[in-house]
């Protein structure tokens, strides 16, 4: 069966980034761009005319901008997949959080200070994987095309629903949660985090695939909402029980214990794995201090970031938890580490929610 054709629409309000976009969807197989759109009002014209399936939106634009665009779809009640082009600001990060809380897929970074050409392969290098994953999430979404996949590359449901460890088979009281999200991360942690509350008795510390002044803005918005402290962690400080402490875009966060407390530290140590921040990097420092005393969870995201991570995790006797895939936007990063063996529990974000305030509430001292 042939694979069907993904149809996009470019919306910008610069001719050159118009371009630029386009040329790079045209070059991804099964996407077909359809047209290009200069603002918002005539974006929103031509989605209904069209009907794309995918859209690239500008967020800054005349007449009509892209929070604009996606709140004008929302009520029309259009759905329609979206991804944001944004600036490296810090009005760029807080509009690109809301737009994702709107429902945006993902978002990119426009290159700066770079000539036309090394701006096109920077952009066609962070948009093609993400237009990739998003293509797929559509096929599958749709009931498109696929290819079929091994059975035997993900164990059968009856062995996922054996992957819980439960909460009598924990010799010690967990100390710290670790937890490791990308594409669709802000609107997952939005459902997680405000059920935890106040008085948890753990720190949580959060890697999220961001840039810098992103994770700032999302640590922010999220604190607005969760009964939790939640802040965007900085050097030398601690990790408190009631607070979640984000891993800093573009620097590398990992935990050490000093007089047995837990301390962050902020490092410009190499990507991982293509991340920085990376889960890897964080979970190597969770693994090597807390041991079984620590309970991780990987959330929806692309690629495979934190399975390694959750081999030491694992090796040291900590639980690991993994999002399912019929509640992640990507079914990335929790399939490497269901498919390795890693997951004792797998549930939406809800069940993940009531079996971690169990874990670490229950969870019996030794």
């Amino acid at each position: 069966m042939a694979e069907t054709v993904i149809k996009a629409l470019v919306v910008d309000d610069s001719a050159l980034y118009r371009k630029f976009v386009r040329s790079v969807l045209e070059e991804i197989p099964g996407v077909e761009v359809l047209d290009t759109a200069s603002n918002g009002r005539i974006g929103l014209e031509k989605i209904e005319a069209l009907r794309p399936d995918l859209v690239t939106l500008d967020l800054e634009m005349p007449e009509l901008d892209g929070l604009g665009m996606l709140r004008n779809l929302s009520v029309r009640d259009i759905d329609v997949t979206t991804i944001m082009i944004s600036a490296l600001t810090a009005e760029g990060a807080k509009a690109t959080n809301t737009a994702l809380q709107l429902g945006a897929f993902d978002f990119v970074l426009k290159p700066t200070g770079k000539g036309p050409e090394e701006s096109r392969e920077q952009l066609k290098h962070d948009l093609a994987p993400k237009i990739l994953a998003c293509t797929s999430v559509l096929r599958r979404k749709l009931g498109l095309a696929l290819a079929a996949r091994p059975s035997a590359s993900r164990p059968p449901t009856d062995a996922v629903s054996r992957m819980v460890r439960r909460v009598s088979e924990i010799r010690y009281k967990p100390e710290v949660v670790g937890i490791g999200v990308s594409t669709g991360g802000p609107v997952a942690l939005n459902r997680l985090l405000p059920k935890f509350p106040a008085n948890f008795p753990c720190p949580i510390l959060l890697v999220q695939h961001m840039p810098p002044l992103f994770t700032k803005s999302l640590a922010d918005d999220l604190n607005r909402i969760c009964p939790m402290e939640v802040k965007e962690a900085s050097e030398g400080m601690t990790a408190e029980p009631g607070q979640v402490l984000i891993a800093p875009g573009g620097a590398q966060m990992r935990v050490t214990k000093l007089g047995g407390r837990p301390v962050v530290q902020i490092t410009n140590d190499p990507p991982e794995r293509n991340c920085k921040p990376a889960v890897d990097y964080l979970f190597r420092s969770i693994a090597h201090h807390y041991g079984d005393r620590a309970v991780a969870a990987i959330l929806t995201g692309m690629g495979d970031d934190g399975t390694l991570g959750c081999k030491l995790l694992k090796r040291a006797g900590a639980t690991i938890l993994a999002q399912d895939e019929q509640s992640c936007v990507v079914y990335g990063m929790p399939r490497s580490v269901v498919e390795a063996g890693l997951a004792d529990h797998v549930g939406p974000l809800d069940d993940l929610a009531e079996y971690l305030k169990n874990f670490v509430s229950r969870g019996a001292v030794a």
